[in-house]
């Protein structure tokens, strides 16, 4: 069994790897958002006169150079985080069900079904990724064309206050992430729960398919926060310090974003009649 100080450890490795990330994913949205600084002042000292529509057109092409770069940059993080850093992050978590349960780690291979079991996990966590990027990509195109077309006017001498960058800004905060209830965040919190909740998940995927299929293990026993419910946070079935069925564990391998849930194989538990799942350890 492993020590709390090793379960500590291997906890602290994923959070550090989780904020690497997050503060790397960040940065690139940091590099686009100095981009949209540059463009507005840019735009902010042209007036009509002779020039003015080649220095529109050289500053706004100056920033979708900058945009295209985001694009790419930040698809390379995000398929490097689904083809090789969460593959890792599962393979950590198996290890480390294997030690809770006192079992040789050499137990633990890339074998056909954790091979099908990671790829369309980090396939969906890309697409999740990837999606923000796009939308990213989208809110800065528009934010450029009306930026664009609001200095034109100011050339042509049909404005003469100049862009409003405050306005520009407040309506296309490229610093932030838009979710489904129109909320916006901002893109470093954004980035840490949306990585967190995917390495807990692949980790935990991890460990409990190891269980399964190595260990031929029947029950979990979940380890979470004291007030966590088991589906989802506020859920009144309290996930702590009880034993699941391994199916119960592999369809809720986390309840929430921010889940501090991990798991432990129980495979001294086969065969006993009296357990159902939600039962405490």
């Amino acid at each position: 069994m492993t020590t709390p100080v090793q379960d500590r450890e291997t906890r602290e490795e994923l959070l550090a790897l989780i904020l690497l990330s997050s503060q790397r994913l960040a940065r690139e949205w940091s590099r686009l958002t100095a981009a949209q600084d540059n463009l507005l002042r840019t735009l902010e000292r042209i007036r009509p006169g002779r020039g003015s529509t080649t220095r529109i057109r050289d500053a706004v092409n100056a920033f979708n150079r900058h945009l295209a770069q985001f694009d790419r940059d930040a698809r390379a993080f995000a398929e490097k985080w689904a083809a090789t850093d969460l593959p890792a992050v599962y393979r950590d978590g198996a290890l480390q069900a294997l030690r809770r349960a006192n079992r040789d780690l050499a137990l633990f291979r890339w074998t056909v079904d954790h091979q099908a079991a990671i790829t369309p996990l980090t396939a969906t966590f890309y697409v999740d990724l990837v999606r923000r990027i796009q939308e990213t990509v989208r809110r800065a195109q528009a934010f450029a064309r009306i930026a664009q077309d609001d200095t034109r006017e100011v050339a042509a001498g049909r404005n003469h206050e100049g862009i409003d960058s405050l306005r520009l800004v407040a309506e296309h905060p490229l610093g932030t992430v838009i979710y489904a209830d129109q909320s916006r965040h901002p893109v470093e919190a954004w980035a840490r729960s949306a990585l967190s909740w995917q390495g807990v998940v692949a980790a935990n995927t991890g460990a409990v398919n190891t269980a399964r299929w190595e260990l031929d293990a029947e029950w979990m026993q979940c380890v979470d926060g004291t007030e966590c419910g088991f589906v989802n946070h506020p859920d009144t079935d309290h996930a702590d310090g009880t034993i699941r069925s391994i199916d119960d564990a592999a369809m809720f391998p986390a309840a929430h974003h921010g889940c501090i849930r991990s798991w432990i194989p129980r495979p001294d538990l086969n065969g006993r009649t009296d357990i159902e799942s939600g039962d405490p350890a």
